[in-house]
């Protein structure tokens, strides 16, 4: 198989040979064979399969590889789902015979591309607030007043995320996966070249608008090829997100310590400054340009990885919802191919299972119907269920204040830590590039292992998620407050490289302890509102932080702190721990 993938090629099961096996003959999961020991089949039944496969055997191995068991699994999905068409129950099918193929080389792959867009998400955010000071230079915008770019951003991060989520669902996951980052990487080189703070912040929104499409699209795709007893490597891609952090701050380490291309903050732009005094040219800042070009080109690298390397299938339930039931089952057995596997997944089960489209009609959702889809998880049908008892009402409701308020905590202090580090707005000498852009590296290196802590703890015995979160931002919240009493570099140092272990212990928590402590049929709804909270009070924090700002210096990195403290004092509350449980 060709390693250039074309966007628009159409898949046939006979370019994957040897793939197929009987559903009578097929290996099933360990999982399927213990499930089906509580499920009634009716043998009577007449399932519409002429040539039902069968085996002379227990009543368990007759369920579990015959079409009457395989129908019975999908009647017990659809009931937890609460969606029966045919569409959704030859979903159920194929994510089966997903599951049966397991996880292997393909998905570890899809990880690895799919972790690039989580890595591209943060990195865009660290150089934002790395390239703040070099502003401020020279463009003259006063040190609060530059830290609207950052709004920039945000409003393309929401544009990027709602757009792209059901752009996905209309055009494709194949054809998102790859536009995102391709935007995000020409956006982000053509902001070193940017004319005016406004032609930067301009630059930056259509930067965010690729690169905000990344989580909805890369977590939905890489959702969709993942077996259902490997779901837990979702929460395993945040590991990617401080690796960003990382990589933003040993870059500008080395263009912005440079006096060869970074001001020093005691010049400002020759635009603002008075007549004879110092001032900062471009050619004398060309740093923050390096630095975006820099990483504009590795976003691209990442995008040239996906489309030229990596032969990518298109997802079978988009191919199912758009009436290419053939194309879906062929996917399917591509996957099996690249795992080296076998599939016992064909037409004939399909239909057998959802109906044949000559007697049912074709599976195929209409543009209309997959916006419909999308926004129904904000229905008042959807969000009921998360308040159906006065225990998950109450998680609901605290988990949601965590995102908001954590929302807006995060971006007030590290979006912003480089001017914090610089002490910028102050009546001292600002802390020389050299130093700033060395602490800001050693407080990314060290928050890195936060993540790996984060997947530790939480299932240790009398620790678990609640004790975990709890504590991380509990600690997190005393270190943002302890930043602001002192303003000497190794002091900052100390204090900003603790909070980036302990936040990052946080957000890992946060990540997989969300989706877990919803009921199954309406975790989408729960997990989407939380996210879109996150991001609303996070478009916010630039516009408290400029005003805020105006009025102390430190008076953003308190209501960091007041936040974080506020979220923690809801996780005290949480009802739920679902460390060593299966999910509602």
């Amino acid at each position: 198989m060709p390693v250039f993938m074309n966007p628009f090629q159409k898949h046939d099961i006979s370019d994957f040979p040897d793939t197929y096996v009987p559903l009578a003959q097929a290996e099933r999961h360990p999982s399927v064979v213990a499930a089906h020991k509580s499920i009634d089949i009716d043998k009577d039944k007449d399932y519409g399969l002429s040539s039902s496969p069968t085996r002379a055997a227990s009543d368990n191995d007759y369920s579990t590889h015959t079409i009457e068991g395989l129908i019975a699994e999908v009647d017990l999905d659809i009931a937890a789902s609460g969606h029966d068409t045919a569409y959704d129950r030859k979903s159920k099918v194929i994510n089966k015979a997903i599951m049966d193929i397991g996880m292997g080389w393909y998905q570890w792959q899809l990880f690895v591309l799919c972790g690039f867009g989580w890595l591209a998400d943060n990195l865009v955010l660290q150089v934002v607030a790395l390239t703040l000071p070099s502003l401020t230079s020279e463009f003259g915008p006063t040190a609060t007043q530059v830290r609207y770019t950052t709004t920039s951003i945000f409003v393309g991060l929401c544009v990027g995320a709602s757009f792209w989520g059901i752009a996905s669902d209309i055009i494709g996951r194949r054809l998102a996966f790859n536009a995102t980052l391709f935007l995000a990487g020409v956006f982000g080189l053509a902001v070193g070249g940017g004319p005016s703070w406004v032609g930067v912040c301009g630059l930056y929104a259509a930067v965010g608008v690729g690169v905000g499409g990344n989580l909805p699209v890369d977590g939905a795709l890489f959702l969709e090829f993942l077996p259902q007893a490997s779901r837990g490597l979702l929460t395993l891609l945040s590991v990617w997100w401080p690796l960003g952090q990382l990589i933003g701050s040993l870059i500008a380490w080395g263009f912005l310590t440079n006096s060869k291309y970074a001001c020093e903050p005691t010049l400002l732009s020759c635009n603002v400054t008075p007549p004879g005094g110092a001032c900062c040219h471009k050619s004398q800042n060309m740093g923050w340009r390096y630095l975006n070009i820099v990483t504009g080109a590795i976003i691209f690298l990442m995008f040239v990885a996906r489309f030229f390397l990596f032969h990518l299938f298109e997802s079978p339930k988009f191919l199912l919802s758009k009436g290419r039931q053939a194309e879906a089952v062929a996917t399917v057995h591509g996957i099996a191919y690249k795992n080296k596997r076998k599939t016992w997944l064909s037409e004939e089960v399909l239909n057998a299972v959802g109906g044949d489209p000559e007697v049912v009609g074709h599976v195929k959702l209409s543009t209309i119907e997959i916006i419909k889809r999308f926004f129904s998880k904000f229905s008042g049908d959807r969000i009921a269920p998360l308040f159906a008892t006065r225990r998950i009402g109450t998680m609901t409701l605290l988990v949601w204040f965590c995102w908001a308020t954590i929302g807006m905590g995060y971006p007030l202090f590290n979006a912003f830590l480089p001017q914090y580090l610089q002490n910028a707005g102050k009546d001292i000498p600002p802390t020389p590039n050299n130093i700033v852009y060395r602490n800001y590296a050693i407080t990314s290196i060290v928050g890195v292992p936060g993540s790996l802590i984060a997947a530790y703890t939480v299932d240790v015995k009398y620790i678990g998620r609640k004790y975990t979160i709890a504590v991380s931002t509990l600690i997190t919240g005393i270190l943002l407050f302890m930043f602001t009493l002192s303003s000497t570099p190794n002091y900052q140092l100390t204090f900003s490289s603790l909070e980036a272990f302990f936040q990052n212990i946080m957000y890992g928590v946060l990540y997989a302890y969300t989706p877990e402590v919803f009921p199954a049929p309406n975790r989408g709804t729960g997990t989407g509102i939380a996210s879109c909270l996150n991001r609303i009070t996070g478009l916010c924090a630039p516009i408290v932080a400029v005003h805020a700002g105006q009025v102390n210096p430190n008076a953003p990195v308190y209501a960091s702190g007041a936040l974080i403290i506020a979220a923690f004092l809801a996780m005290c509350a949480f009802p739920i721990e679902t460390r060593g449980k299966a999910s509602l």
